[in-house]
């Protein structure tokens, strides 16, 4: 077990190296140039279109909010309280910036994901949609091995990154801060998960259209309280992350490379831009044109990273608890809370983390069984994979997962390659279904003003 342990760790080492940063932030970098810097021009509409309810008789399942929604509760998770900590405590409070860095382009790779999910979208035998990555390599890319290792990486990924280790890191800090054993915390999340899971992409875009909004919304206040009590450390710590993403103060060895490589690599595992992931649910949005999803898709990378992740950056910065080098992951970013809110602290942590942790169980549950369906078309093979979902979330909360979390970062590493494959090889199309709705929007905006 050891040498499986160790394997796997050298294994996601590798996979996560320089040179799958590279592809992943040189993938965004290169839409973000063919799109005209499209993350900045077209942000205003975009954040409109979120919260404008127009689905009409377009194709899709659930509303351009929920398919949001989804996409959101699989990426808001543990990433956003632990990864940030630890990027803050290995790379310097320079990570931050470079996490910033990350989302700025992955905002164009979200959008070109969304905007492929939707164009090559398929009706399945339930009359639901199904899309993603494995349906755009196989037939816009004409390339179905490349579309089958997708499906096989990530239906089997949904159970550690998605699942199993989520449930351990609630299960954990339940334990800590409220004293509630483990296998309580693991059966009330199995009985939540399949309460929402066993009713489908509908059931789950309802309830994450609620459960998303109001667990963001708490951490937002949170973190916006501890900027307001503690006003006058606010511009200290920005220049600090500023100062420290080009000087490498702070990070390991006091190199820039640690803040670099720390803030893209946690970057990336907040806002999953690159992985394949979110594609999945933008599929099932009711839409008229592929770019109009795509651009609600792309503030998901705006929500999760420039604002959530953001929040328990500078407070960590601002706490100056890095410093020391003795915290990191959770307990820095509780201990960083409690220092500059309070006693308070650490509970807002534990609920922020219970809120993260549930949500992501629930958008990884769709994004494995979407998988599970590209390779079993059978709806008899669906059930029994949502029950096995089901069950591995309290197996998770009540067993050590060192060797789940190392496998999953593999996976998830081998769920982006084909996907990445994929942007490059159909950016083409990106650009053409940009156009169109460029063209829609502008059209639409004369057709208000001459009404008005």
């Amino acid at each position: 077990m050891e040498t499986l342990a160790l394997w796997l760790d050298e294994a996601s080492a590798f996979v996560w190296g320089p040179a799958m940063l590279f592809l992943i932030v040189g993938t965004g970098i290169y839409l973000t140039i063919r799109l005209g810097v499209l993350q900045v021009r077209l942000l205003p509409q975009a954040l409109k279109l979120v919260f404008t309810k127009r689905d009409g008789d377009s194709k899709g399942d659930i509303s351009h909010f929920q398919a949001l929604s989804t996409a959101m509760a699989a990426t808001v998770g543990t990433g956003n309280i632990v990864g940030v900590a630890t990027a803050v405590a290995l790379g310097g409070p320079g990570a931050v910036f470079w996490m910033w860095f990350s989302a700025f382009f992955g905002m164009a790779t979200k959008y070109g994901e969304a905007v492929l999910a939707v164009k090559y979208r398929v009706t399945d035998a339930r009359g639901q949609m199904a899309g993603g990555p494995m349906y755009y390599l196989e037939h816009g890319l004409k390339q179905k091995w490349l579309a089958v290792l997708f499906a096989v990486f990530g239906a089997i990924a949904a159970f550690g990154i998605g699942n199993g280790t989520q449930s351990n890191s609630v299960a954990s800090i339940m334990d800590d801060t409220f004293n509630v054993a483990p296998w309580i915390t693991g059966l009330v999340l199995m009985v939540f998960a399949a309460s929402v899971i066993l009713g489908g992409i509908k059931t789950i875009g309802a309830v994450t259209s609620y459960f998303v909004p109001i667990m963001a919304i708490f951490y937002i206040l949170a973190g916006l309280a501890i900027m307001v009590l503690n006003y006058e450390l606010v511009p200290g710590a920005l220049s600090t992350i500023f100062t420290a993403a080009f000087t490498g103060e702070a990070a390991v060895g006091g190199a820039i490379g640690a803040a670099i490589r720390y803030g893209v690599a946690r970057g990336v595992f907040s806002n999953e831009a690159g992985l394949g992931s979110a594609p999945i649910a933008a599929a099932a949005a009711k839409t008229d044109l592929p770019g109009r999803q795509a651009l609600v898709s792309m503030t998901q990378v705006f929500f999760d990273t420039i604002i959530i992740c953001s929040i328990t950056g500078i407070t960590i910065v601002m706490s100056g608890l890095y410093k020391s080098g003795d915290m990191n992951g959770a307990p820095l970013t509780s201990a960083a809370f409690e220092s500059l809110l309070g006693g308070v602290g650490p509970y807002v942590i534990a609920i922020g983390l219970v809120f993260f942790a549930s949500s992501t169980i629930i958008g990884w549950s769709y994004y494995g069984e979407k998988c599970f369906q590209y390779l079993f078309k059978s709806p008899s093979l669906l059930i029994v994979y949502r029950v096995a979902f089901v069950i591995v979330v309290f197996v998770g909360a009540t067993a050590s997962l060192d060797l789940v979390w190392a496998f999953s970062d593999v996976m998830n590493a081998l769920m982006a390659v084909p996907n990445l494959i994929g942007l490059l090889g159909l950016s083409g199309v990106i650009i053409y279904e940009t156009k169109k709705i460029t063209a829609k929007l502008k059209e639409e905006k004369e057709a208000q003003r001459s009404g008005n």
